[in-house]
């Protein structure tokens, strides 16, 4: 477990009362995986930045990008799903150090209250803060449309609070506040090169994808210049530029530049890519090839698309027909604006306050 600590704070991560003009007496853990979930709870900081608060997430490029403005713990990965990919024995392995680093942070830093998007790495870390006395608000995360998340099943019930960003949901937690975020932008696009831009997100490989693209390249279909993002491990085709993983600045960089971009299926990868003005094609990952633990990438690219705003692909030759149709469209802009969630927070987290 490792933690970075901001200039000024304490050396629990807590900030003082007194050093930070204005800030609440409140102390807030905003708990997530290293993804698209931690970034859903980063475009609600006007709800949590008054208060005293500190992140827990996986140890990603994106969390370690965090350590220069805000307090962050790591934690080891551990999801249900990693039974099917990595085996029993290595799963209970990962989900006891979890376990225990989640007790130690708990009991060392007690916050009041504990915000979730999401998902396993964080469950025994919510567990623990409700045996504290936290109170926990459970936020499902923007990539569930029509079904919830195995997480929110499990965790619903420990809940003081919980936030759904899809209608549909209502059904599955009645008690739920809805808060749809998906804005359509209507706003001249950056200035774009003939770039194309295959980024796999900053947790697992995605090798299949990869491959698709660096072998459209390889036989002319892609005339763009190419950079790959390609996870830890994963294939890194020659010829091209090519990094595992990349900090969060050089990723916004490279979407404000690329003309096209190729990605999984993670919300946070998505709306990052349309915000910027992107011509969109995703390659959801897909359970039955151990590419993820379930087929949710392939739920939220089809509520994507079916809102005219990506192109999906699951061969090399439906990408090929993708690139096709996608440099004849014209380009769509969007992004999820959480104003009214951020104010549903900021009026919950006002009760607690002291």
């Amino acid at each position: 477990m490792n933690m970075f600590k901001q200039d000024g704070w304490q050396e629990d991560g807590r900030a003082p009362d007194d050093s930070v003009p204005g800030r609440l007496r409140l102390r807030i853990c905003l708990a997530a995986s290293g993804g698209g979930h931690i970034r859903q709870l980063l475009d609600l900081e006007n709800a949590w930045s008054r208060y005293d608060y500190f992140f827990v997430s996986e140890d990603t490029a994106l969390s370690r990008s965090l350590a220069h403005k805000h307090p962050v713990h790591f934690l080891c990965h551990f999801a249900v799903g990693q039974i099917k990919r990595e085996g029993l024995a290595r799963a209970f392995v990962a989900g006891v150090k979890n376990f225990w680093d989640s007790t130690r942070l708990m009991w060392r830093h007690r916050p009041d209250i504990i915000i979730s998007t999401g998902a396993g790495s964080v469950f025994f870390l919510i567990l623990w803060a409700k045996l504290l006395g936290a109170k926990f608000i459970l936020i499902e995360t923007f990539a569930r449309f029509d079904s919830p998340s195995i997480f929110a099943r499990i965790a619903s019930p420990f809940a003081d609070y919980v936030i759904v960003q899809s209608a549909a949901l209502a059904k599955a937690f009645p008690r739920a506040a809805i808060f749809d975020p998906l804005e359509i932008l209507d706003r001249p696009r950056p200035n774009k090169k003939k770039l194309l831009f295959a980024t796999v997100g900053v947790t697992l490989p995605f090798d299949r994808m990869i491959g698709m693209v660096a072998k459209l390249k390889e036989e002319g279909d892609i005339s763009e210049d190419v950079v790959f993002q390609t996870g830890i491990g994963g294939l890194l085709p020659q010829g091209n530029q090519s990094y595992e993983t990349l900090p969060f600045d050089r990723v916004t960089s490279y979407l404000r530049e690329a003309d096209i971009v190729v990605c999984h299926g993670g919300t946070g990868s998505v709306i990052t890519a349309l915000r910027e003005g992107c011509r969109t094609i995703v390659v959801p990952r897909m359970a039955e090839r151990g590419e993820h633990y379930d087929d949710h990438q392939a739920e939220i690219t089809k509520a994507f698309a079916a809102r005219g705003l990506v192109i999906p692909a699951n061969s090399t030759e439906e990408l090929a027909s993708a690139l096709r149709s996608s440099r004849l469209r014209k380009p769509v802009s969007a992004t999820t604006n959480p104003a009214r969630l951020i104010e549903h927070l900021q009026t919950v987290l006002s009760q607690h306050a002291r």
